[in-house]
């Protein structure tokens, strides 16, 4: 199979496996990328998640991650829900949370997506990664032109919006490659930089320190009582500079019946959270993404929260 058969056979068997797209993108040094990162952590912006600081220049060379490396296989998997969980008298988890741990789920259609490449090429040098290594999950989407990096620091598709998720084949092969989206098309709107509670975003830049996702899951101390009153009611992570992308218009609901959240959790009420015990926890949140906080996260997360509901700054 020649190389643009080949490229053309692996886009397509990644949309026959549910995935919501896929590029393709030679590999190479990511040297803007690297002078963006070194500035970034240089102000601390990243605060305890000091695994940032590690393996460096993996993450801005994926040849130092896979030998021979040719090309990055880059693929997004939505996960819009079909309905969000009931918000009236109830706590927040973010969309990405109501059901089982993505991580294994696009490892799995991953590992079938490089198997159907070996039956073609025979075996290869290559590996998997979905968040879960040094690499630089959206610099390479969009290196792979499935999108571009808006205000809020995501990346977006200007077909589907932002809720997707992002994985990778780092391989031998060298095949066709698409255009990297050099284009921004925010525009003047500042409507996520607006709408962060706590002043986390600058235009394309997020402080960690003050975002509520990190805060709710990364963060293993206490939370500051800068946060009082800023909470908006999230317990694990935050979708707030999401939902107000005017680009989310054109998110879908997902077809992925594993991301459903379960009947228990989504008819869980604070009432329910704030008595949340240890077996509930793991009765919940079984291989979810929520066990990343761990039972005692989350119970700092909901007490901090329940506690400040009604707080309001002097």
């Amino acid at each position: 199979m020649n190389k643009s058969l080949l490229t053309g056979f692996i886009k397509a068997e990644a949309l026959r496996n549910n995935f919501s797209a896929c590029g393709i993108s030679r590999t190479q040094h990511l040297s803007d990328e690297k002078l963006k990162m070194e500035a970034w952590l240089a102000k601390g912006m990243h605060g305890n998640m000091h695994y940032l600081e590690k393996n460096k220049e993996k993450r801005y060379d994926p040849s130092k991650l896979v030998d021979n490396a040719r090309s990055v296989i880059t693929v997004l998997y939505n996960y819009y829900p079909n309905e969000k969980l009931p918000e009236n008298d109830n706590y927040k988890l973010s969309k990405y949370a109501y059901g089982k741990d993505y991580h294994y789920i696009i490892k799995e259609k991953l590992r079938a997506l490089l198997a159907a490449v070996e039956e073609k090429t025979g075996r290869r040098t290559a590996r998997i990664f979905v968040d879960s290594a040094p690499v630089l999950d959206r610099a390479w989407a969009r290196q792979s032109g499935l999108g571009f990096i808006g205000k809020n620091t995501m990346l977006i598709n200007n077909k589907m919006g932002s809720f997707f998720f992002i994985g990778h084949i780092i391989i031998d092969l060298e095949l066709d490659y698409d255009n990297p989206e050099t284009g921004n098309y925010c525009g003047t709107c500042t409507l996520c930089i607006d709408a962060c509670p706590t002043q986390a975003l600058q235009p394309f830049q997020l402080d960690a320190r003050k975002c509520i996702s990190y805060i709710t899951i990364e963060n293993r101390d206490k939370i500051p009582e800068d946060f009082r009153g800023k909470m908006n009611n999230w317990i694990f992570g935050c979708d707030i500079c999401q939902d107000i992308c005017p680009w989310n218009r054109f998110s879908i609901p997902h077809t992925e019946p594993l991301f459903e959240p379960s009947e228990a959790l989504a008819s869980m009420k604070k009432v329910n959270w704030e008595s949340l015990d240890k077996s509930q926890f793991k009765t919940l949140f079984k291989n979810s993404a929520v066990e990343r906080a761990g039972f005692n996260g989350l119970k700092r997360n909901i007490d901090f929260v329940a506690e400040n509901t009604n707080f309001r700054p002097e």
